[in-house]
């Protein structure tokens, strides 16, 4: 089976995207398919990374951040991405990752190849959309973009009931599978403590994290536990906000920023955390969404701090009855900086934290995800 994967973003770019199509495709290569990679030229100095896949990269526009993220940088990637997929050699079946720009892009060459496409609604996009600054014409142009996409698909894949109620909402009738998320673990292996007074927050900052409230809840907790760190590592547009509010409330020496870095140098600082953090705003059409940074931590064996609604409740409560995986939170400054002082107080010992790593890479393992979405690109394949 010959598969094509098209994605904006691809190892060895860090972001959960990347670790997850890069372990499908290991997972393909295991199984004897050959694998295709559409995507963007990665930034300068992080030459592609490949583990027998053929990456096919072509340059983009990037963002400030260096990001392919906005809608002159999507055009970059999906213009010249048609005429790529268009007369490449014909893939038995197209794994796609959002936008929603590429999902038309992929839907209409697709149609004209005959070849079928497996969709990955992790999120729904267009929700996201409305908790950024943009008109409702915007809004509804992304929202019938991101329909198109998914009404063609053979398959959707996505990580959470949520997500499949949404998508029913929406009128998207297609089959789904529920693979969900979990933790590439070749990347987050148990990372060995180190006795640090830090907080961690990995990953993007976008609006519906509101991770704002972090810096609230640090300030309080300050008043009883000084010198402690909260580093926030990577970026996101809520960056400023963050900023902002660190300096309104005078904790600026306390509070680091440090840029995106890859998954394999992140280790050592979940290691010398007493937790890292996680939130999803509430109150929001985003409340289906898991927060995908918790399961690095939880595979590198660091407890975690998670506040706000959803299924990442669920997967801490569940997880916290058989290791110390952390503390699930109400998002607001008082309860957060309580649950920071209960870990403080108590940090997880050594033995604590490999038991959870282990428990992680037994119950959450990435590989096993890339196992079920390569069984639905096989069947996707067979049937045509």
């Amino acid at each position: 089976m010959r598969v094509t994967i098209v994605s904006r973003i691809y190892r060895p770019e860090p972001s959960a995207a990347s670790l997850y199509l890069g372990a499908v495709a290991d997972e393909l290569l295991a199984e004897g398919h050959e694998v295709d990679v559409l995507t963007a030229a990665p930034p300068k100095g992080s030459p592609p990374v490949t583990s027998g896949e053929r990456v096919r990269t072509f340059p983009v526009l990037r963002d400030a951040k260096g990001y392919v993220r906005g809608y002159l940088p999507y055009m970059s990637f999906d213009i010249p991405l048609a005429f790529r997929l268009l007369f490449s050699r014909r893939p038995d079946v197209v794994f796609m990752e959002p936008p929603p720009t590429t999902g038309v892009v992929v839907r209409v060459v697709c149609a004209l190849r005959r070849i079928p496409y497996v969709y990955d609604a992790a999120d729904i996009w267009s929700d996201a959309s409305q908790l950024e600054p943009v008109s409702p014409l915007v809004i509804r142009v992304l929202r019938a973009f991101e329909k198109f996409g998914l009404r063609g698909a053979a398959h959707i894949v996505t990580v959470s009931q949520g997500v499949v109620d949404r998508l029913r909402a929406l009128g998207v009738t297609n089959p789904v599978t529920v693979t969900g998320f979990g933790a590439d673990t070749s990347e987050f292996p148990f990372a060995e403590p180190a006795d640090e007074k830090l907080f961690v927050y990995a990953g993007s900052y976008s609006s519906f994290h509101g991770a704002d409230v972090l810096v609230d809840a640090f300030a309080q907790f300050l008043r009883t536990h000084p010198g402690y760190t909260l580093r926030f590592i990577g970026n996101g547009a809520e960056q400023p906000r963050v900023q902002e509010r660190a300096a309104a409330l005078g904790i600026t020496d306390r509070i680091e920023y440090l840029e995106p870095i890859p998954p394999t140098a992140l280790g050592p600082h979940l290691g010398a955390a007493v937790a890292s953090l996680a939130t999803i705003k509430p109150h929001t059409i985003y409340e289906y969404a898991y927060a995908s940074k918790v399961f690095s931590s939880l595979s590198a064996g660091c407890p975690v701090l998670f506040a706000g609604p959803g299924p990442t409740n669920d997967l801490l409560h569940s997880a916290n009855e058989s290791v110390r995986a952390g503390e699930v939170s109400v998002y607001g400054p008082a309860e957060i900086a309580d649950a920071m002082r209960r870990l403080a107080d108590a940090p997880a010992t050594r033995d604590e934290r490999l038991a959870l790593s282990t428990f992680t890479a037994r119950t959450h393992s990435m590989a096993a995800v890339a196992r079920r979405v390569a069984a639905i690109l096989h069947d996707t394949a067979r049937r045509g």
